[in-house]
């Protein structure tokens, strides 16, 4: 069952699964890989990815970018994946009979998931609008071009003031 509501009418639409049968520990291992990640990026990722959870996620993302493209006319290439939960839902028990006529109770988690996306469309414009205003095209930028370095030397507190490096 797939619940479509438009949370943000200006830049977020998300969509909702509930009682999806799995657990959501094996959900959120899935979720956690596509978070903050493009839609086009996270189709290619779900449908490589070898777990079962894959399959109801990219329904709930298909369905999401379905509801962004025809409510609200955007476009796929500039939705992104804002926030993506997993929560536990009711939990199915049954009665399994075992010998001498004892039973024995199975219970099957459900879960339910939220897939939010996010238009940076808007975002993109104001950036390029504030970074042209800022930036002067004739001169070398030299932040942009400057090599990060890799090395940090650290001060334990802990430790009588020693040093460490952490790569």
């Amino acid at each position: 069952m797939i619940k479509k509501i438009k949370k943000n009418p200006s830049t977020e639409v998300y969509a909702l699964g509930q009682h999806i049968c799995m657990s959501p520990h094996k959900a959120r291992r899935v979720i956690d890989q596509i978070r903050g990640r493009s839609y086009e990026e996270t189709m290619m990722i779900l449908e490589l990815m070898p777990y079962r959870a894959c399959y109801p996620i990219l329904k709930l993302v298909y369905s999401a970018a379905a509801n962004a493209s025809h409510n609200m006319g955007f476009n796929e290439k500039n939705l992104v994946i804002s926030k993506a939960e997993v929560n536990q839902s009711t939990t199915v028990k049954k009665l399994k009979p075992r010998a001498r006529g004892r039973s024995y109770p199975i219970k099957r988690p459900t879960c339910s998931i939220t897939i939010v996306l996010q238009n940076i469309a808007f975002y993109e414009e104001e950036f390029q609008r504030y970074q042209y205003n800022i930036l002067d095209l004739n001169k070398p930028v030299e932040w942009i071009t400057k090599e990060k370095y890799t090395d940090m030397t650290c001060y334990d507190m802990y430790n009588k003031g020693g040093l460490w490096d952490k790569k």
